[in-house]
């Protein structure tokens, strides 16, 4: 099957600092991909890269048959959100505080679609009940929402635009756990009926367990493992990502063990 995203070689420089390192991996159709790590493992921008919001130093991402940098200017921005999305950690910032959560809804299906306003009053009521939302949340703004109803609004703006791929940056880090399971599942019969695929950036390995088919791990700016998400977590072959399942507390969980193995991988 072709990948709807690959991505091979894929370095990002920040000065003499290397973010991302030769990164390479592809996302099948209707599949989802976990990108795990620790804090300046690269992963976030990795994530920018694929969305547009970082510009790559070398290496090539193919979108839907698309080599994605090859055109410039507003058409090719509007193409690509077309096609590929984000949903931030914390979702607040990227909606207008001015808007209520319809209208934040509404704007990208006039702008992608051209949908007149009552075709356009039924598509958004369609994508807030998908995501579990009422009428009274549709007519709040941004700030008198919980964080997993924010985080539920800017999945159903984001699924609204249909696009073929879905980034999550640690999507659910924020939220308490039982909002996170809600959420999860939420994503999980979300990618079952529209087949989307999603690419799930996350330092919270049970999160990726849940959500995720394969894993790549990243730890300064290279990927280190890679394979079936079972298989890295339940046989993980390299130390680092032996450090990250140890890391977990857990029966028997030793923190100065974990410190010394993390000064030994150093």
């Amino acid at each position: 099957m072709t990948p709807v995203l690959s991505v091979s070689g894929l370095c990002k420089t920040f000065g003499r600092f290397t973010a991302v390192d030769d990164v390479t991996f592809a996302v099948a159709p209707g599949s989802s991909l976990g990108i795990v790590g620790e804090s300046g493992s690269g992963k976030t921008t990795t994530a920018r890269i694929l969305v547009g919001l970082e510009q790559a130093t070398s290496g090539e991402v193919l979108l839907d048959g698309e080599v994605l940098g090859e055109r410039s200017g507003r058409r090719r921005r509007r193409a690509l959100a077309r096609k590929i999305q984000m949903i931030f950690q914390d979702p607040y910032l990227s909606f207008d505080p001015r808007q209520t959560i319809e209208q934040s809804i509404a704007e990208p299906l006039r702008l992608h679609f051209g949908l007149d306003s009552a075709r356009r009053e039924r598509r958004v009521a369609e994508l807030l009940d998908q995501v579990g939302l009422s009428a009274r949340n549709a007519r709040s703004l941004p700030k008198e929402l919980s964080g997993g109803q924010r985080q539920r609004a800017a999945i159903a703006r984001a699924l609204g635009i249909e696009p073929k791929v879905l980034v999550l940056d640690e999507a659910v880090a924020a939220l308490d756990v039982s909002i996170q399971a809600q959420v999860l599942a939420l994503l999980d019969e979300v990618r079952r009926e529209t087949g989307i695929s999603y690419v799930f950036v996350s330092h919270d390995l049970a999160v990726i367990r849940h959500i995720t088919e394969s894993a790549i791990v990243m730890r300064s700016g290279r990927v280190v493992e890679s394979g079936g998400t079972e298989d890295v977590l339940r046989s993980p072959q390299h130390p680092y990502t032996r450090l990250l399942l140890d890391s977990v507390p857990a029966p028997g969980w030793d923190p100065a063990r974990v410190a010394r193995a993390k000064r030994e991988l150093a």
